[in-house]
């Protein structure tokens, strides 16, 4: 008996020893769970302290709480504050508590409105709570009225990411450039922007990149206006709910809302080109060359004279230099042409030039400048030189006995380089550039031949100056015919420097391409006929590769002549006809906007040997969805697994035709879609 009980006990504390683990273990699963759907929700707002929209408030410090923990990104320039704080708020997160401590004076009888934009987001999962605001007032109302609308960069439609934007009630010549703000808000990652809490009344309203964070607009700084008065209002309006039941059923809700408006106001930022003129740089490159650099373009040469330390004091630098500059005048390389001041390893130069005042004037001022230049290797050179003189070498004919002195091993040539590859464009001239300024060029050692069968027949060509280097570069001008292969060829001697240096023989060959090599574009341009307008073909990086004029009177342009390749499309209305896109003016009395831009919606795949004819209706989208998202810079940051959005049409082929190497008019009209703005986009108030 005593053993069977003893069996009996050992059997209870196994047992017992089971249902402990059993337990241990469903403690251990209840601790990791084996996971569920990701939280994709951002924080819920549940109160504040003051309550959002209260009256009567004289607390420096505000409290709000969400329904879980919270994190805080780049507060300082993300959060705002309306109206303008001289010392920004300091802003902390706590666990689900974010708090707001005012540093000014809160002023009598104000609305506030402290604007987070995207900078709240829930602690764990990253998830933002996009457009979060609070107000309150410090009087007995609190006013309510908006404005929204977006910000667009002007010449190529970018949306304008962080911009400030703020509205003046009273404006007056000096309002832009002195005084604050009266209330402000900032754009978010898709150029969008809401100004709360305005009084009623009539506003003029701004955009300004403000670098100094003194809420106004210095010359220096991107600006965007808006060409009338705003009168914000607001509309009763039927808003529908979807409401659901327990059982899954869905219902229709209708009640009383509010719409704010304007809700599509469109400003457009530029930047005048405001430098003040100043001589930022200066230097001796080498012994032949010195640069001068300004902050600004010049309109007006500088007049640079000898000082001392050369022969010729007082002579003017046209006597002694030849002048490259580039096409806005503050970059100035002068070549020294002047054996004697070529020579001198210092020079002390007076530089007269405009110069801006405190007043931002423009005024003549005087530099005395020292340029030093030593050849580190100079007496090495020297008695290298010296040597050759004393043993010259020379070569003796075994024939005739002639001899022929030989050039030193490190004898100067001038060098040629040509700029256009083994492939040549057939509407295009040939390019050629030496490495120093040319003094002149014997014309018949330069030849252009084509290549029959096995030998090179002479070529009629014409040799220019090219605009973009005139002291360097030449251009070869000929009837190119496709297909076939040239040869430049340039004698020795053919041309000399102005340092009485000379060529080698060079020679390039390359062929030409064929006609069918190239794609084309026709837009056809409804509404757009009495006006200029540029239409430039874009790579995928956004930038031109190449462009065409509308005159006024024509409906339709071309650009011949396109390597085949994906393109975009962007045009300019160039209402001053400059061939090229204008900035606006928002200084009052010579206020201008900048010149309208428009992109085609849709990508262009251009195929060899294709030509293509588009219709091209500029206003048909608001101007806010025109350009392709593919060529977008500022993009909105994706949010966990959101995918970018894809332009229309993107993965179709965009021409229906096949190719036919006979038929060269695959054409395909742009394909309507639902993108048309209507309420929902920006258009502009001037087309």
């Amino acid at each position: 008996m005593y053993k069977g009980r003893h069996n009996t006990g050992t059997g209870l504390r196994a047992l017992l020893w089971v249902l402990v683990a059993l337990l241990a273990g469903a403690c251990a699963n209840m601790g990791r769970p084996e996971g569920g759907p990701r939280d994709e929700t951002p924080p819920v707002f549940l109160r504040s302290d003051p309550a959002s929209g209260a009256t009567n408030v004289s607390k420096t410090q505000l409290s709000a709480y969400f329904d879980e923990n919270i994190q805080l990104e780049d507060a300082f320039s993300k959060v705002i504050v309306s109206p303008a704080q001289k010392q920004p708020p300091a802003v902390s997160a706590n666990g689900r508590r974010l708090t707001v401590q005012f540093r000014d004076t809160l002023r009598p009888n104000t609305t506030y409105t402290i604007d987070f934009a995207d900078a709240i987001k829930d602690l764990n999962e990253g998830n933002i709570l996009d457009g979060f605001a609070l107000d309150f007032s410090t009087g007995d109302s609190i006013d309510s009225l908006r404005i929204s609308g977006m910000v667009l960069q002007a010449e190529n439609l970018e949306p304008a990411q962080g911009m400030l934007v703020g509205v003046y009630s009273a404006y007056t010549d000096t309002t832009l450039t002195t005084l604050p703000f009266d209330r402000i808000a900032r754009t978010s990652q898709t150029g969008q922007f809401t100004i709360r809490n305005l009084k009623p009344g009539a506003y003029r309203i701004f955009a300004v990149n403000d670098l100094n964070r003194d809420y106004h607009w210095d010359r220096s700084e991107d600006i965007a206006f808006y060409d009338s008065l705003i009168v914000p209002w607001v509309e009763h309006i039927e808003v529908t709910d979807t409401l659901f039941a327990s059982d899954g059923e869905d219902s229709l809700s209708v009640r009383q809302g509010l719409r704010f408006m304007p809700n599509d106001i469109l400003l457009t930022w530029f930047n005048v080109g405001y430098k003040p003129s100043y001589l930022s740089d200066y230097k001796r490159v080498d012994r032949r060359r010195f640069t001068l650099t300004f902050g600004a373009p010049q309109d007006t040469l500088p007049v640079v004279t000898i000082v001392d330390g050369a022969p010729g004091i007082g002579r003017a630098a046209a006597e002694w230099s030849l002048l490259r500059s580039n096409a806005t005048q503050d970059t100035l390389e002068y070549w020294i042409s002047d054996p004697e001041v070529l020579a001198a390893d210092s020079l002390r130069l007076s530089v007269n030039y405009l110069k801006s005042d405190s007043a931002d004037r423009l005024v003549w001022s005087a530099d005395t400048l020292r340029f030093f230049f030593r050849d580190p290797d100079r007496k090495k050179k020297d008695k290298k030189k010296k040597d050759e003189e004393e043993v010259p070498a020379f070569t003796v004919d075994s024939i005739t006995g002639d001899t022929t002195f030989l050039p030193p091993s490190d004898m100067e040539y001038l060098g040629v380089k040509f700029l256009t590859g083994s492939s040549q464009d057939l509407h295009r001239p040939l390019l050629f550039e030496t490495d120093v300024p040319l003094e002149a060029i014997d014309s018949t050692g330069v030849h252009l031949e084509i290549k029959v069968d096995t030998l090179w027949k002479a070529v009629k060509f014409a040799m220019k100056p090219d605009s973009a280097n005139l002291l360097m570069r030449r251009r070869i001008e000929a009837q190119w015919t496709g297909g076939e292969k040239y040869r430049l060829s340039i004698d020795s001697l053919a041309m000399t420097s102005i340092y009485g240096t000379w060529n080698k023989p060079a020679s390039h060959e390359f062929t030409v391409k064929q006609p069918e090599d190239y794609s084309s574009i026709k837009f056809t341009l409804p509404g757009l006929d009495s006006l200029t307008c540029i239409v430039q073909l874009l790579n995928t990086s956004d930038a031109p590769v190449y462009q065409a004029v509308k005159p006024a009177g024509a409906s339709t342009v071309l650009i011949p002549f396109v390597n085949p390749g994906t393109y975009y499309a962007r045009l300019t209305i160039d209402t001053n006809g400059d061939g090229k896109w204008t900035t606006g003016n928002p200084v009052p009395g010579a206020e201008l906007q900048p010149e309208e831009v428009y992109y085609f919606a849709k990508k262009l795949d251009l195929k060899k040997n294709w030509d293509v004819e588009q219709t091209w209706i500029v206003d048909e989208l608001a101007v806010d969805m025109q350009k392709p998202y593919a060529i977008k810079k500022n993009k909105p940051k994706l949010k966990r697994g959101e995918q970018a959005p894809t332009d229309p049409d993107e993965d179709s082929d965009e021409y229906d035709s096949e190719y036919n190497p006979f038929d060269r008019t695959g054409r395909n009209e742009r394909r309507s879609n639902n993108r048309n703005g209507g309420s929902n986009g920006m258009r502009r108030n001037t087309l």
